[in-house]
């Protein structure tokens, strides 16, 4: 029962003529640790609170009281001040002086404070550039693209491509692009091409080639292309199919001549240098020449056809 009793009580029930009895403290160490608030670790280093007494007797005092049998209040008979009243701990304040700045040593770099005016850095823009062949050939390529280039940068291009033999797949052309580098430079046209007879990716040129609009350069680039590499049966085939509807649907009779002959000495190239069967394209090809009859180029591929035929009849 003793958790139960106040001081006072306990107090009260001893006998002075014995001495009290001191019981097992550990239990009660165990429920004041439990009940008693938690504190952090480095709040409860220093010392807990403690009470003022001012008086000179021994530990068990009765509480004073006034000549009416009232019992005086122990703060008011301590003379505490509420603010001694608290749970924290009573720790010394360390001083935590700023740290000093650390002196450079002689071999690292000085921070130098740049006055307001010359903060504007200057930038060395030729620094980490590629100067390489490579860099010169994919921008020459990306001029190439917008207008004829001059015959000492062409050269330029086919000297990169020769030594280098993947620089070609790094240049920057790509199918989308062909169309304008044919029209602006074909013989650069051509020697990409040829560099690319290799590449998986030739049919996606060939697509954009075969489908651009027909001018005096694209059948140039698709002329040295035949004699100089076997292209595809079904490519050459599509290709002259297309110059073949460029000539019938162009309104523009002069631009319409024109291009009827360019077709025609195109044909008889490819007749001649046996890079076509002109048996695969008779029956297209002839009622071309009959259309444009006219035209002395169209006269003459008619002739060529019938000789042929009667060779191999």
């Amino acid at each position: 029962e003793l958790p139960k009793q106040s001081v006072r009580d306990f107090l009260d029930g001893c006998d002075p003529a014995e001495l009290p009895t001191i019981p097992d403290l550990d239990a009660f160490r165990r429920m004041h640790q439990e009940g008693a608030p938690q504190v952090r670790a480095e709040a409860a280093q220093g010392i807990r609170p403690c009470i003022r007494d001012r008086s000179d007797e021994a530990f068990w005092v009765p509480p004073p009281s006034t000549s009416a049998g009232e019992y005086v209040e122990e703060g008011g008979a301590l003379d505490l001040n509420p603010e001694e009243l608290t749970l924290l701990s009573l720790t010394p304040a360390w001083s935590r002086p700023v740290p000093p700045m650390l002196e450079p040593a002689v071999d690292e770099v000085f921070w130098l404070n740049v006055p307001h005016l010359l903060c504007e850095p200057v930038w060395d823009y030729t620094m980490c550039a590629d100067t390489s062949m490579g860099s010169e050939v994919r921008d020459l390529i990306a001029k190439a693209v917008k207008a004829p280039l001059p015959a000492g940068q062409q050269q330029v291009i086919f000297s990169g491509l020769e030594q280098d033999a993947k620089l070609v797949y790094h240049c920057g052309l790509s199918p989308k692009k062909l169309p304008d580098l044919v029209e602006n430079n074909p013989a650069i046209a051509i020697e990409v091409l040829l560099k690319l007879m290799s590449s998986s990716q030739i049919t996606g040129y060939f697509t954009v080639l075969v489908n651009m609009e027909m001018s005096l350069h694209s059948m140039e680039v698709v002329n040295r292309l035949t004699t100089a590499v076997d292209l595809p049966t079904e490519f050459v085939h599509l290709y002259i199919s297309n110059c073949i509807s460029s000539c019938e649907n162009i309104k523009d009779k002069y631009m319409q001549n024109r291009l009827v002959r360019l077709v025609c000495v195109f044909l008889q190239s490819l007749i001649r240098n046996k890079i076509i069967n002109v048996q695969d394209l008779f029956i297209e090809v002839q009622a071309f020449c009959i259309e444009f009859s006219r035209i002395r180029e169209a006269a003459s591929l008619f002739r060529l056809l019938k000789t042929l035929e009667n060779q191999q009849s």
